[in-house]
């Protein structure tokens, strides 16, 4: 496509229709594209190179989504620094801020191979590889290798789920799984940059609900779905591995500015995500597990309506008293936590842990 000659652009026809503002990039993308443009040129007369950093990807049959991010690294530096194992609990101490700390290299060019196909995709503005792949891969765990050169090549997980499975689990994450304090920004904030990584709590009864779950179920898809950042992909693993929850592909977002603001929509982020996994997977019916601190009961609740016939149960956790004042400035007695508010659908259990969860659960039958 040639280049438009140098100089001041033309002015539009009258006839030119008019942009609005909504569609153009918000100002705080544009300098985020700027910054890691610059950067990205710095970092590379001084010798950097770019290393990968793997998710864990998922699909059916014929179908797989592949996930990583691209990243600028010192020469020194491992190829699969980003890539290892989940078991390694060295890296459980370090502080948040690392984690965010990196820099992306935008639109990298990536070769994927797997199953002995070989395929070019590119990574967005944010260094983020989010791709769909044709390939026929039977249920279980594949690898794909992913290289900018045959220097730097790693391996990512890709889950195939059977097609003969009828249960999966979409679960939230912060306040769900784990207790993070999350909704008040101050103390989202200590907790994403300062604490130890280590520090985060389990909550009660949550692993053994999910235990139960693929015992009955031992095919069944595990998606973790998170307004989280994608730079804390390894601590979350590592947590989950750690409490003993199942592994499985984790949906988090970019951490910064978009085309249209700041920060992106963590609701409009869970919406989208739950849409795909109906389109990928038309024959399973979700467990949709979130807490009530945020948005989980309203984006449930809207999933529910538009897709009925791809819900099988919605669990809420309750937040304790205090994580409520954090959550929404208010008190809310334990004893006024009802098991069932005015909105809820038949399908839906609320409870304040998992074992509550999983009691809830037998009595609608969704669990024997």
């Amino acid at each position: 496509m040639p280049r438009r000659p140098a100089g001041p652009r033309p002015p539009l026809p009258s006839d030119a229709p008019f942009i609005p503002a909504r569609d153009r990039p918000h100002w705080a993308a544009r300098t985020e594209n700027t910054k890691n443009r610059l950067m990205g040129r710095v970092l590379q007369r001084l010798g950097w190179d770019v290393r990968l950093q793997p998710f864990i990807g998922y699909g059916a049959p014929g179908r797989i989504r592949v996930l990583a991010k691209v990243l600028y690294a010192s020469p020194s530096t491992p190829a699969d620094y980003h890539d290892q194992p989940v078991h390694d609990m060295r890296t459980m101490a370090v502080r948040g801020w690392r984690n965010f700390a990196s820099q992306v290299a935008p639109f990298a060019r990536v070769r994927v191979t797997i199953a002995g196909d070989e395929f070019l995709v590119h990574a967005d503005r944010s260094g983020i590889i989010d791709t769909e792949l044709v390939v026929d891969l039977p249920p279980g765990r594949h690898q794909a290798v992913l290289s900018t050169h045959p220097g730097n090549a790693v391996t990512a997980e890709v889950l195939v789920f059977s097609p003969e499975e009828r249960i999966g689990v979409v679960s939230d994450i912060d306040d769900t799984v784990m207790i993070t304090w999350l909704p008040r920004p101050l103390l989202a904030f200590w907790n994403a940059f300062v604490i130890h990584q280590s520090s985060r709590r389990v909550v009660r009864g949550m692993p053994a609900l999910y235990q139960e779950i693929l015992r009955e179920h031992p095919a069944a898809p595990v998606v973790y779905l998170s307004t989280g950042a994608w730079n804390v992909f390894p601590v979350l693993r590592r947590f989950l591995f750690k409490n003993g929850y199942p592994d499985g592909p984790m949906l988090l977002t970019d951490w910064g500015p978009t085309n249209t603001g700041f920060f992106r929509s963590g609701r409009e982020h869970k919406v989208r995500a739950l849409a795909r996994l109906a389109e990928a997977f038309p024959q399973v019916k979700w467990i949709l597990i979130g807490d009530d601190g945020q948005h989980d009961p309203d984006t449930y609740r809207a999933f529910e309506a538009y897709h009925p016939d791809h819900v099988e149960a919605i669990a809420i956790r309750q937040l304790t008293e205090p994580e409520q004042v954090l959550a929404h400035g208010s008190r809310r007695p334990l004893a006024e936590a009802p098991s069932r508010l005015p909105g809820d659908s038949r399908r839906t259990v609320r409870a304040p842990d998992g074992h509550g969860l999983s009691r809830a659960l037998r009595g609608l039958g969704v669990l024997s």
